[in-house]
């Protein structure tokens, strides 16, 4: 397919994360702004995301259309893979002289939490706009920020808190090999004390192919990758963020910045 580039620049700061970056992209490109494209990630700011954070802009590349999300190898991804490739590997970059259809320039710098309203991922907003709208539920997990790593964000965050009393919270693990570290970390009890329980690892309401699902007409911040009508449940009402969004939403009952809530 044909490329876009798009160069990040700067570097994070927290709590900002690669949910962040893509709910960025897709609010300035749309859902179709990269159909049946590719969204090549390069530039300087690439150092400062975590592997973790380019797996979820990588999967929600998807949101804007795309046919796939293209992150360069670094040391990052060097140093992940050791001890999870089965087989070598090799190293592919793109040519010097490659040609883009498009080139877009992010400022990791100037990124601020955000928040995309229903129904559409390129609704975006930013969390510090959103303190009016009351959250019913929340569900942390799914395949963009479902691994241990966005597990042991949001224990961090709510240790020593208490959930809104108002708010029904799912903390569901990408995976069991996820729960299990989880669980050896002791985060399931930090959960516990702050209200939060943590269940079995899959899908979960992301989808809504099983019980879990959000009552027609509720409100709630989920970290999947997708809020289309429908998707969470008929009539519910879905709002995408990453970890950070989400647990200010969980122990304050609405949408808010977590700079104001969290020391980071």
């Amino acid at each position: 397919p044909a490329a876009i580039k798009v160069e990040l620049k700067g570097q994070l700061h927290k709590p900002v994360t690669g949910k962040d970056v893509i709910l960025h992209l897709i609010g300035e490109i749309g859902v179709s702004g990269a159909l049946y494209k590719s969204l090549e990630f390069v530039g300087d700011g690439v150092k400062s995301l975590t592997m973790e954070d380019r797996l979820c802009i990588c999967n929600m590349a998807i949101e804007a259309g795309a046919k796939n999300g293209i992150f360069p190898v670094d040391e990052i991804t060097e140093a992940y893979l050791k001890g999870r490739s089965q087989r070598p590997w090799v190293k592919y970059e793109a040519d010097p002289d490659a040609e883009y259809e498009r080139s877009i320039v992010i400022d990791l710098d100037a990124l601020e939490p955000a928040v995309s309203y229903p129904h559409l991922p390129e609704n975006t907003h930013l969390a510090k706009e959103g303190k009016d709208i009351k959250i019913d539920q929340i569900v942390i997990g799914s395949c963009t920020n479902g691994r241990i790593e966005d597990l042991r964000l949001f224990a961090r965050l709510v240790e020593g808190r208490r959930k809104a009393d108002n708010i029904t919270a799912w903390i569901v693990p990408g995976s069991k090999g996820v729960e299990a570290a989880a669980r050896a970390e002791g985060l399931d009890r930090i959960l516990a004390a702050a209200g939060f329980e943590l269940r079995q690892p899959g899908c979960s309401a992301c989808l809504a192919m099983n019980a879990d699902k959000i009552p027609a007409g509720k409100y709630s911040v989920s970290t999947s990758n997708r809020n289309f009508e429908g998707r969470q449940g008929p009539g519910a009402r879905t709002m995408l963020s990453g970890i950070a969004v989400a647990a200010a939403a969980a122990v304050c009952g609405r949408i808010e910045d977590p700079r104001k809530v969290f020391e980071m």
